[in-house]
Order: C-alpha cells, then structure tokens, then sequence
C-alpha cells in the first residue's frame, strides 16, 4: 500500500471494515478488536492514526512493540487463533501499521475472557442474546437447532400413528429397531436422547409441537391490495400442527387464494392454478426444513394481488448467497430434519428445490436479509384477465325464461363441480352473504348436514368461496361470499348457458 492510497482510505472514514488506533497498549484490548473483525466479515485496523483521521506516526521501536504484541494477541489472547497481516506505511509524519484480519473460518471468534465481540458501525459490542450466541456456533457447524432438546418432552407428546407409518414405510417391519422400546428407537434415529424429544422429533411426529414452541407456525394473510399497511384482508389463517400439516394447510390458502385459469383445460375441469404449484410446493418446503430454528418467529405468507411472499426466518449461511442457490448450492441448516422430511413431505434435497421452483415458474425474485434475519421468496403473480372455456364470454343471444336459464346454469355447473349441491351453493351466495344456517334453510334442509359442511369446503379450498370472517372461521356469525375465480365462472357459465 503507498501513501497515497493510505490516505484515500483513512479520508473515507471509520466503518466496520475500517478502524483507526493512535496506537495500542494492552494485548486484551487488542484481542477483542481481532474477534470483532473475525467474527464480521474481517477488516483493517490502522494503528498510528487517530480518530480523527489524522495520521499520528509510530517510530520504528514502536512498531516492533505493536507487532510483537499482536502476534501475542493473536495467538494467545483469543481463541481459536486468527492469523492477521501486517504492513507497514511511510508516511510523512511516521510510520502507520496496517493489520488486515481476514472473516474467520472458525466463527466464533472468543477474547481471553470467553467473551464474544462483533463489529456494529465503526465501534463493536459484546453478543449477549442466546439466540445470537446459537446462530453463531450454528454457523460454525459446532451446534445444530434440530437436535437441541425440547426440556419437559417425552415420547408421550409424540403421535405414535404417524411415526410408526412412517417408521415401517422407511425401516420395515423386520427391522432391528422394531423390537426396541420406543425412547431407543427415537435415540437411534438421533429424534431423541432417551428422555426427552429433539426439535426434529417434535416438529415432525408431534401432536402439539406449539405447545412447547408456539413461534414455530405459519401466520398467512391475503390481501386486496398491494401494501401490507392494507387495514383489510381477504383471508388469515394461523397454522400449526407438524411439519407435514403446517404444509398441506400452508398450500391450500395459498391455492384457495388464488385465481384459476382455463387455458387448454376442458370445460369440466376447474382450471389450472394461475402460478404452477410445483414452484409453491418447493419454495414452502425450502422454507419450513431451512429456516433458522433458533430463532423464535413464525414463516409468514403474504398473498397480494401482484405477488406472493414466504418470507423465513433466518438469512443464508456465511456459504451461501443468492446467486448460490440459485444454481443448486445447499447447506444443509437442520440436517437430522432434514434427513426425516425427505420421506415426509415432498422434498428430494440435493439444493435441487430452489432451482426447480424457478424452472416452473421463472418470476420469483430471492431476498437475503441478514440485518433482519430473515430471508424471502417473492413470487410475482400473472396479469389476470376474465377466462372462460371459450376464452371469451358468449353472446345473449334469443330469449331464455329466467327459471330454464337457471336451470340450465345448474347443470352447467354440475358438470363442472362434480356435485348439484355445490352449484346450488353458488347459485345462492351470488344472490347474498349467507351462513351455513341460511343455506340450508334456504336448500330445504332442516339442519346443516355433512355434505353441506364438505361442499362448502371443497368450494373454499378451490378458491370459489372466501370467509366473510377469515380470523374466526368458527364464528356463529361466519358467512360466504364469492370471490373473483367464483364470480369468473358464474359470468362463464351464465354466458354458454344464455347462448
């Protein structure tokens, strides 16, 4: 480095690449200054000037001082050890020490005293938050969220109904394992350590994983607009359960919330979801196994009417960036996880996940956020434009009497729906918002039955219907409404119906 090119970076200022020293006296001081830049990203001290920025020299006795007390720092004050890189500057006014210390690779970085240092701005602090701490030896490959035990767990808390399916359907019957007790045959599939359940195990085959870690759910909202600040929305919906749950409920509000096109479908089928749902399966699959367990906050899911956001706890691993994934690269965050989900949801590993999502549906933007710990996919959703099975309304043409048209409509819908009833339903929510009660005083049926129940959610789940009172689907005050797919297909049966 020459003068010049010294005193173009000093002029920059202080930043947490970059820190000045008038000089250094103490081999602790010095030693926490080492962990903060390795534990950050590395950076450059420049010893011999002072906060200002202006260049106070050291003479060449004390430069050896200064660099045989960072080579006692660096070696035995910290630990493990960084291996920093010294120049030295002249300058008109003295000499300056330049000490380059690289990101280190064996994170974290900790002074004499055990203490962990990180730069913040120009300064740095000492990291005191547990979960801080975790994510740092997660980093480090020294500890791993998915096999910390969950304290006050036991096999009871586990549904044995799905673990030993999935047991057989993986192992067997005639494994070894099959005749162990079942605390040894979670201990030996690394779910367990004999006592109690490891996250994985819970989060897996648990009855009630939110019982003992309620952050650990899916908090999805559909609005009407663009702006999350919107006071309104279309659809909300907390979903906890297991993994494998929180996936099939996760896909279906985002599906019901959806539109649906016809393209080369035929005329009784539903049509196909306006986003391929290969690239909704990968991206929610990507985020429930990869998100960063140690941290206590719920996958959210955003549904707008140009996009759609899975934002994750947890920003890439230091090996990682966007460019990476994209390509297929993977660290695996939670590998015990892992391992079980490949036979439990629709996960093939191999960093294939995210590769494949953009195959499908190439719109989908990636966002690292590493100040906010968090990491999203944006999917961007099509421009809609009113579908019918013509790919066009038909024209009124003749005169039809209102009680033949419907009727007609009726049948239509039938066809299209698989079920009379659930085109009877439609019918009657277009005309007004109507709870289960009403409709079936309104069909001719005494009490709400069964099937009124399943017609009703099949329509929901197809995106045809929405809650009037998403937040509390199990109001006494609940009612349906139309949404805009239901509404496109009425207008596309009205109008074959009427030409």
């Amino acid at each position: 480095m020459t003068e010049t090119e010294l005193l173009q970076q000093i002029a920059l200022g202080e930043d947490s690449r970059h820190q000045f020293k008038r000089t250094v006296t103490h081999p602790d001081a010095l030693a926490s200054e080492l962990v903060a830049f390795s534990n950050s990203g590395g950076g450059t001290l420049f010893i011999g000037v002072d906060d200002d920025g202006s260049i106070a020299g050291l003479d060449a006795a004390e430069v050896r001082r200064i660099n045989q007390l960072l080579s006692n720092a660096a070696s035995q004050h910290l630990r493990p050890p960084v291996h920093p890189l010294t120049e030295n500057v002249r300058t008109q006014h003295g000499l300056v020490v330049v000490v380059s210390i690289p990101d280190g690779l064996a994170k974290p970085y900790l002074d004499h005293q055990g203490r962990i240092w990180v730069k913040q701005g120009a300064d740095k602090r000492h990291v005191t938050a547990r979960e801080e701490m975790q994510r740092m030896f997660q980093r480090a490959g020294l500890v791993y969220a998915d096999v910390v035990p969950v304290a006050n767990t036991s096999s009871a808390d586990l549904d044995e109904t799905a673990f030993h399916r999935y047991f057989e359907q993986r192992y067997g019957a005639s494994s070894p394992y099959a005749e162990l007790p079942l605390d040894a045959v979670l201990q030996n599939l690394g779910l367990g350590d004999g006592r109690e359940l490891n996250l994985a195990a819970l989060m897996l085959f648990g009855r009630n994983p939110q019982r003992w870690r309620p952050a650990f759910s899916i908090k999805a909202v559909a609005f009407p607009g663009t702006s999350i600040a919107d006071s309104r929305y279309l659809d909300s919906q907390d979903i906890s359960g297991a993994l494998a749950t929180q996936y099939i409920e996760a896909l279906a509000f985002i599906k019901r919330n959806l539109h649906r096109v016809q393209g080369d479908q035929g005329f009784n089928t539903l049509g196909v979801l306006e986003v391929p749902e290969v690239a909704l399966q990968e991206l929610l699959v990507n985020a429930l196994i990869h998100r960063d367990y140690f941290t206590s906050a719920s996958i959210r899911i955003l549904v707008f009417t140009d996009r759609i956001e899975i934002i994750s706890p947890g920003h890439l691993p230091d090996s990682l960036s966007i460019e990476a994934i994209r390509q297929g690269r993977t660290n695996r965050r939670n590998p015990t996880l892992t391992e079980h989900a490949l036979h439990l949801l629709p996960y093939r590993g191999l960093g294939s996940g995210i590769p494949r999502a953009l195959q499908a549906w190439p719109h989908i933007d990636l966002n690292d956020d590493p100040s906010g710990n968090q990491f999203s996919a944006v999917i961007k959703r099509p421009v809609t434009k009113d579908i019918t099975d013509s790919g066009q309304v038909g024209p009124v043409t003749g005169s039809t009497e209102p009680a033949q048209l419907e009727s007609r409509l009726e049948s239509r819908l039938e066809s299209r729906l698989e079920s009379r009833l659930a085109a009877k339903i439609l019918l009657l929510i277009e005309q007004a918002e109507l709870g289960k009660q009403e409709l079936a005083r309104r069909l001719g049926h005494q009490s709400v039955s069964g099937e009124l129940h399943k017609q009703i959610r099949h329509l929901l789940d197809a995106g045809l219907l929405a809650m009037t009172r998403p937040q509390t689907p199990n109001s006494r005050l609940q009612k349906y409404r139309l949404t805009e797919a239901g509404q496109r297909l009425l207008q596309a049966m009205q109008g074959n119906s009427q030409s």
